[in-house]
């Protein structure tokens, strides 16, 4: 078991580590992109990175506060799932519903692995590619139809 300043560690190596893997690839755009802090350009929309020893998972989070507001997102996300679901290497989980961290009632889709662990050294490179190649499909998505999610958040 690891104190909590060696998990801290761990844990600073971890996305470090994932940062020099992404380093030079480019988002779909042509631009640098810091693939660590996934710029939505839309207020309450993330894309979340987990990596832990449970597994990984790419999340992308829509939490307005106002749950009509959450409910039109979901709906458009709906009617691009089969755009979306093409680009992804494997087949999301869709949340209408979910309950996160806080307890806080938002909308998810979520790509996981839960068979990786990255306190495994054996795991770290699987687990790298596993949020790269998630990354870079939802990349290629959201570029070509960022402008519709913006338009519903204005």
């Amino acid at each position: 078991m690891l104190s909590k300043d060696e998990q801290k560690q761990k844990n600073k190596d971890f996305w470090d580590g994932f940062k020099e893997y992404m380093r030079k690839t480019p988002s779909a755009n042509g631009k640098r992109m810091n693939w660590l802090s996934y710029n939505t350009e839309v207020k309450d929309i993330y894309l979340r990175l987990e990596a832990g020893n449970r597994g990984c998972a790419l999340n992308f989070d829509m939490q307005p506060k106002d749950d009509s507001v959450r409910a039109i997102l979901w709906e458009q996300m709906g009617e691009l799932k089969t755009v979306l679901t093409s680009e992804m290497p494997t087949a999301g989980d869709w949340h209408e519903r979910f309950f996160g961290e806080t307890n806080k009632e938002i909308s998810r889709i979520s790509w996981r692995n839960e068979s990786l662990n990255y306190f495994l050294e054996e795991d770290i490179n699987q687990t790298y590619d596993f949020l790269r190649k998630h990354l870079l499909g939802f990349d290629r998505f959201y570029q070509e139809y960022k402008e519709i999610l913006i338009s519903l958040m204005q």
